[in-house]
């Protein structure tokens, strides 16, 4: 027992020793240290923050597709292109397309594990508060709106089903429209107008995620898109957004939505711009979605329809999140491998400048193996140190974006101990070739080298 004692505190001592003896000769070149293990900071921090800037990315795409709802299937009116709709504008000034009353009711009729549907017509017109206007879009729908599409309610409360029955004048705005409207006061119970009709505002609520946006990033676009350009009647792409009972608009407004601006008139025939349905199991979303498809596809001759499956789009943006974190992973280790190079270089460097150094040792007794050690702990020093300061700088970065970009970063905990494992391992990697150059050196003609 005492015998293996004595060689663990040898073996120790021999080890204390290398590290210490590395520490100095590091020392005495400080400049060249540093520049050599700049390389490896870089590299070390690039990984750290590409990966936060990764992740941020990540979560706020999926955050977008979550809030439309995971048990959801959002079908929006498109309008057709100009040779779609040529011949018909020919015969009627009246354009007719998207989603109808008959495409509603066998949804719900045909369609198993529909649970709830929410129907929503809408249209862009400017919003008066006094001589304070704003364009934004109004959109029709019911009352339960705000819980299928996952939207909060600031303040005051959203409009109930007894207001939507006797078709009342009232109305939720999103907080960004209300900031514009009512920018010094509390818009609650003030009211506003739209054309020559007067609304109540009874709720504020938080601006939604545009489907477009959604949709495009998550690239999960199903079945019958056909868009013509602008996208889809049924999208808010500005977050300037008016919610007013389904019941008020149609009687307000009519079947016919007419619109004139910049001297042009047009005249839209849509019963619903947009339809959200939701499935009672997330595990049947998919079969609904290709059997509303084909539904539609059998309703409609012309592509004047899209549907969004937020389930689809999620598991989509969950393998693109892993595509673009092995990307960016790939490209920040290059930076590795390039700080890895100048460490090799720079070893290579110091055991032509130390070949004296080494027949010394080598003739006093230092067997392969010691100096193998001494010149693998030198690397492993500068590749650590570089790594820590990496880690350091790797995690200032994506605070620093966050706080001047007003991007959204994550950085996981798995990232910098990942990052700086690598660093050490990619030290030890670069530095073998010149520990063993430098342990393969003839003692004799070591001594006698200048």
């Amino acid at each position: 027992m005492d015998v293996i004692q004595q060689i663990r505190a040898l073996s120790l001592f021999r080890l204390k020793r290398s590290v210490i003896l590395g520490v100095k000769s590091l020392w005495m070149h400080k400049l060249r240290s540093m520049l050599t293990a700049l390389g490896i900071v870089f590299g070390v921090a690039s990984v750290i923050a590409m990966l936060a800037i990764g992740e941020g990315a990540s979560f706020e795409a999926q955050e977008q597709i979550k809030n439309l709802g995971s048990q959801n299937i959002i079908i929006q009116s498109v309008k057709p292109t100009n040779d779609a709709t040529a011949g018909e504008e020919q015969r009627s000034m009246i354009l007719s397309y998207g989603l109808t009353y008959r495409d509603l009711e066998q949804i719900r009729s045909t369609i198993p594990g529909v649970d709830v549907v929410v129907p929503g017509r809408r249209f862009k017109d400017y919003l008066w508060n006094i001589s304070r206007s704003v364009d934004a879009d109004v959109l029709g729908t019911v009352p339960w709106y705000p819980e299928m599409r996952n939207r909060k309610i600031k303040s005051g409360r959203f409009f109930s089903k007894l207001e939507m029955n006797d078709r009342v004048n009232v109305c939720v705005l999103s907080d960004e429209l209300a900031h514009k409207l009512f920018p010094f006061n509390n818009p609650i119970g003030k009211e506003l107008r739209l054309q020559n009709g007067y609304y109540r505002i009874v709720g504020i609520i938080e601006a939604g995620s545009t489907t477009a946006s959604v949709a495009s990033g998550g690239g999960g676009m199903m079945g019958g898109g056909g868009g013509g350009s602008g996208g889809g009647a049924g999208e808010n792409q500005t977050g300037m957004e008016m919610l007013i009972p389904l019941t008020t608009l149609v009687e307000r407004f009519g079947e016919v939505l007419m619109k004139y601006r910049s001297g042009s008139f047009e005249a839209e025939k849509v019963d619903f711009h947009e339809v959200t349905v939701k499935i009672d199991s997330a595990d049947r979303v998919v079969g609904a979605a290709e059997a509303i498809r084909h539904l539609l596809e059998r309703n409609h001759k012309k592509l004047d329809y899209q549907m969004i499956v937020p389930l689809e789009l999620l598991k989509q943006a969950e393998r693109t999140k892993q595509i673009f974190n092995i990307v960016l992973g790939s490209i920040a280790a290059i930076s590795l491998l390039v700080g890895g190079i100048g460490i090799m270089n720079i070893m290579l460097a110091t055991v032509t400048e130390r070949t004296r150094e080494i027949g010394i040792r080598r003739a006093l007794g230092a067997k392969q193996r010691d100096i193998v050690l001494q010149f693998l702990i030198e690397t492993i020093l500068l590749s650590g140190a570089g790594g820590v300061l990496g880690v350091i700088v790797g995690l200032a970065v994506p605070m620093i974006i966050t706080h001047f970009a007003d991007m959204i970063t994550i950085t996981r905990f798995w990232a910098p101990a990942m990052a700086f494992t690598i660093s050490v391992v990619t030290g030890i990697i670069f530095g073998i070739y010149p520990a063993f150059r430098a342990a393969g050196m003839n003692p004799v003609e070591a001594l006698r080298h200048e």
